[in-house]
């Protein structure tokens, strides 16, 4: 009898490799089932897994769980207070200064505005009242920055009060922001010194000794298609100007209007600086010819009045947006011949009359005669 083996020092059959081989231990260990047993290894779920999954399944009671509702809110009365205009800025305007003055609580919101963040028109804060916390501003019109306007009674200049809050340093955050108040001054138009016409009292001959020479002359702003006055004065770059000279006949036999000359400034006085002449050389329109711009004279369809388009521009220095333009106008008999200075010409790759005699034109590159001076009261001008 051989020598009997320990069961605890039994292992698996090792292949070569050293791993275990199945096949060995299928060899040397026989399953007391025998063919049954590799049935089952051949059904790896087996028998009597198959009898539990065909037998009756027990009903399902899970539920998914009730979410409570949320609780609603209550309706809560709420209005968004809007902001009241404050009453912190009060104006006095005098024959020629314009008085400000500002509240340094500027939105009535407790916050005290520095004066430095406060301009009008450009010009700095010149007063300060500690006590009742008031910044002053003092200036002559012309001094800032304004608009002037002028409708049929009445001189509006027009100047911007404005707040640039500063941001300080190292603060990334802000609970100010800007603002602009329009600030104005009306004057009642007594006398006339603008585009307007002129509309002559009438007096009894008896009294009144009638004057011959003496004409009376307008310019107009005209809509674009030249039917009525144009209410507003304002107009941007790119715009047409339309303008309209006339004379009035009266009792004088039918006449003929001319535009002379025409400058324009940026203050009322045709003498400041800068300056630029539109027209000259009596009636020669050299803007187009300057600047290439499509200014010029209309053909004329009435004798007594003369049509001409001006392309909106600004000047580069200055402060002030206003643009004042005065014209010297004559007039002659209507039936007399346009000539070298009665003549209204424009320049379109060659001058043109309006009048249609394209010859009287051939001195605007030269002299077409003495010019004179813009008188102290033109006839007209805005």
């Amino acid at each position: 009898m051989g020598p009997k083996s320990d069961p605890a020092s039994r292992s698996p059959a090792l292949s070569p490799l050293g791993l275990w081989n199945p096949l060995q231990v299928a060899s040397q260990f026989q399953s007391p089932l025998g063919h049954d047993f590799k049935s089952l290894a051949q059904e790896p779920f087996g028998l009597q897994e198959k009898q539990l999954l065909q037998g009756p399944v027990k009903p399902l009671d899970w539920r998914y769980p009730i979410v409570p509702e949320a609780q609603r809110e209550l309706a809560v009365a709420f209005q968004l207070r809007q902001p009241v205009t404050p009453s912190s800025v009060a104006v006095q305007c005098g024959e020629n200064r314009v008085l400000v003055e500002v509240q340094q609580d500027f939105f009535s919101n407790g916050q005290l505005i520095q004066p430095t963040d406060l301009s009008l028109g450009g010009c700095p804060v010149v007063g300060q009242d500690p006590e009742s916390r008031v910044l002053i501003f003092d200036y002559e019109l012309q001094d800032c920055i304004s608009l002037l306007m002028m409708n049929e009674g009445e001189l509006v200049y027009t100047f911007s009060l404005t707040y640039t809050p500063e941001a300080l340093a190292g603060i990334p955050i802000t609970r100010a922001d800007g603002a602009i108040v329009g600030v104005q001054c009306h004057y009642q138009r007594l006398q006339n010194v603008s585009s307007d016409a002129l509309r002559p009292t009438w007096f009894p001959y008896a009294s009144t000794k009638a004057g011959e020479e003496v004409l009376l002359f307008s310019l107009k702003l005209m809509m674009d298609d030249w039917s009525y006055q144009r209410p507003s004065y304002s107009y941007f770059l790119g715009d047409v100007i339309n303008i309209e000279a006339s004379v009035y006949q009266y009792n004088h036999v039918p006449l003929r209007v001319f535009v002379d000359r025409c400058v324009a400034t940026q203050v009322p006085d045709v003498n400041s600086l800068p300056r630029y002449s539109l027209i000259e050389n009596h009636g020669c329109f050299m803007d187009a010819k300057t600047t290439a711009s499509s200014s010029r004279f209309m053909p004329r369809s009435q004798v007594d009045k003369i049509h001409f388009q001006l392309e909106a521009f600004m000047f580069h220095e200055g402060n002030s947006p206003s643009i004042y333009i005065t014209c010297v106008l004559k007039a002659t008999i209507a039936s007399a011949p346009s000539d070298a200075q009665r003549k209204s010409c424009s320049f379109a790759n060659g001058w043109i009359a309006a009048d249609g005699n394209d010859q009287v034109c051939g001195c605007c590159d030269s002299t077409c005669g003495p010019d004179g001076e813009f008188a102290a009261s033109p006839y007209g001008g805005w």
